[in-house]
């Protein structure tokens, strides 16, 4: 269940204009929707935008959001890959297509060959050949391919070689100049493998040499008015600058690693750790640090891999760090010791690992940046709204309020509720229930001073140990005198106010010291009061609804014969509702645990006797 406050239209002015995957989740904080944008900005808020021709899932889906986050990537190829991952590890009930990454083109290199190949490949194998990708755009990936196979004259045979080096004539490729005739020993194997790595340095993003020749060949094709060659390098061009987009999200290795980088100010910290399983960035965690403002990154970082993975239950081969902990080799040693395999530290300096590390940096830096705001805000709604309610009834140094409810139909099982909350935040723990004992009929007034009277004469019993700082009435003048002459009978010394209704049963007004106190509606001193009385209500409510639903099932189910508390709770599982149990065959009831024939057929004739 989740428990923070989210303000949605707060968090959609800070989203930034950058690519990447948003998630949405629901009440229950269970993963409903993720999705990839170009602009995390523009894409999120247009699902909140009323005036869009949403379909009725994406209504129902936004309906039940409760709160969204996201992870900002380098690329939209990045958050497509990204989300695919997310998307087949959580299931989310909202996205209707789960497209598994073999349905991309990676680029593979045979080096596990002697005379490696070029190929494309749609699934990522250990078979120790070189790996690049995935991509979304098969034609792309074809042109590279053709592109790297003919500026370093690569073969694309499957002959074996070297074993079958002479044995057959050369292809048609090489008589055209597309293939430096390896299979005939035109070219040494040293000479074939350094265009080989050329090829991989090209892949791995040093393709200025090749974007420099595209582009001449482009124009002295263009200056011949040789116009339909030049658009086929423009062609090319155009694929190369797709392939060159880095894809940090999977790692051709297909090792499990984590990713820890922090982002700091002088007092506050957050450290971003990034799952890799598999080869894939699964998902992420985010972790806030209080600092000194003397701690160093090393420092930073080094508390933070003490106190995370003496408590993580798994623990990767590798961990990816900003800087160099202190004690490396020391907690290294401990871990691997931990885990019963060798754990290390990397820092990574270039290529695709720096930068996920980088990419991780910017999401905490960012996380911080917003947290900073939402710490602001919350502390206005909770800490500062109960400050503020405060200086409106003259009172100081309130900390724990306590609110009371009751609630009953007709004066049937008549329930009361007391509801902590503490420096403006719910303490659920130190919610409490209360069944009216003393009390025939209707009577609230009455339901309250029983309520009351229990909750403050069992102080140190059953949670009761701590008095609250001010007692939050559910109505006026009538429900403050209630509670005001109970604690005077008690000897005790608490504030009462009173939470005062207008027609439309909505708070209006403070009731305190024998007179009204106004309140902005639009206060946050006002929104907390509503938070607070409508918690009251409904935890009464919810419990009068568990009363009520447990004497139907005894009313019903516990008057046919042999039917006991088993059988009953059997029945009840299995067909989760009373109307399902009655509209049951006999051949249905018996298939219920602990159930047969004889007393299936009493269950049956109980309910159908009338007909």
């Amino acid at each position: 269940m989740y428990e923070g406050f989210f303000d949605i239209e707060e968090e959609l002015k800070k989203l930034p204009a950058k690519p990447g995957v948003y998630i949405m989740h629901d009440a229950t904080d269970e993963i409903i929707y993720v999705g990839k944008a170009i602009s995390l900005k523009n894409r999120v808020r247009q699902y909140f935008q009323s005036s869009r021709n949403h379909s009725s899932k994406i209504k129902q889906m936004v309906h039940n959001v409760q709160r969204f986050e996201y992870i900002i990537t380098d690329s939209e190829l990045e958050a497509l890959v990204l989300e695919c991952n997310l998307i087949k590890l959580h299931q989310p009930r909202y996205n209707t297509m789960l497209k598994d990454d073999k349905s991309y083109p990676y680029i593979k290199i045979t080096v596990n060959e002697e005379y490696p190949r070029i190929l494309s490949s749609r699934e990522l194998k250990k078979d120790k050949c070189r790996y690049f990708g995935p991509f979304t755009s098969g034609k792309a990936v074809n042109d590279t391919i053709d592109l790297l196979n003919k500026t370093y004259g690569l073969r694309t045979c499957r002959r074996n070689l070297p074993k079958d080096i002479g044995k057959e004539r050369t292809c048609l490729n090489y008589h055209i100049g597309q293939c430096s005739g390896v299979c005939q020993g035109y070219i040494s194997k040293e000479e074939y493998n350094d265009r080989i790595e050329k090829a991989i340095d090209f892949l791995e993003g040093r393709y200025n040499g090749i974007t420099a020749r595209l582009k001449q060949l482009m124009q002295e094709s263009s200056d011949k008015l040789e116009f339909e060659q030049a658009a086929g390098y423009r062609d090319m061009l155009e694929s190369v600058k797709y392939i060159s987009q880095k894809q940090k999200i999977t790692n051709s290795d297909m090792k499990d690693k984590d990713i820890v980088a922090a982002a700091a100010d002088d007092k506050d910290c957050v450290v971003q750790v990034f799952f890799i399983r598999g080869g894939k960035l699964i998902g992420r965690e985010h972790f806030h640090m209080t600092l000194n403002g003397e701690e160093q990154m090393a420092d930073i970082l080094t508390n933070f891999t003490k106190q995370y993975y003496v408590g993580t239950p798994y623990i990767p081969s590798t961990i990816m760090i900003q800087e160099p902990l202190q004690d490396e080799e020391l907690i290294s040693r401990w871990l691997t010791d931990k885990t019963g395999h060798s754990v290390k530290f990397v820092v990574p300096k270039k290529g695709d690992k720096e930068k996920l590390l980088e990419l991780a940096r910017k999401n905490a830096e960012n996380i911080l940046l917003q947290d900073k705001e939402k710490i602001l805000r919350e502390e206005a709604r909770t800490i500062g709204a109960v400050r503020g309610i405060s200086e409106l009834i003259g009172l100081s140094d309130v900390h724990r309020m306590e609110a009371y409810d009751i609630s009953n139909i007709s004066g049937v099982l008549s329930v009361g509720s007391m509801v902590v909350f503490y420096d403006g935040m719910p303490r659920r723990n130190d919610y409490r229930k209360f069944r009216i004992k003393t009390v025939i009929g209707p009577d609230d007034y009455a339901s309250m001073r029983e309520v009351l009277t229990r909750r403050f004469t069992h102080e140190g019993d059953g949670g009761f140990e701590v008095r609250p700082d001010m007692i939050m009435m559910d109505g006026g003048k009538g429900q403050v005198n209630t509670a005001l002459s109970v604690l005077e009978k008690l000897g005790i010394d608490i504030p009462v106010c009173g939470m005062v209704k207008d027609d439309n049963h909505r708070t209006r007004a403070l009731w305190y010291n024998g007179s009204e106190v106004p309140i902005d509606t639009g206060s946050e001193e006002f929104k907390l009061i509503t938070r607070i009385q409508d918690e009251a209500h409904r935890f009464a409510i919810t419990f009068h609804k568990n009363l009520r639903s447990k004497a139907q099932i005894h009313s019903i189910l516990d008057d046919i014969e042999g039917i006991g508390p088993a059988r009953r709770k059997a029945l009840m599982q299995h067909f989760k509702d009373i109307e399902a149990i009655k509209n049951a065959s006999v051949e249905m009831l018996s298939e219920v645990q602990g159930m047969n024939q004889t007393v299936a057929l009493k269950v049956y004739n109980f309910f159908h006797s009338d007909k």
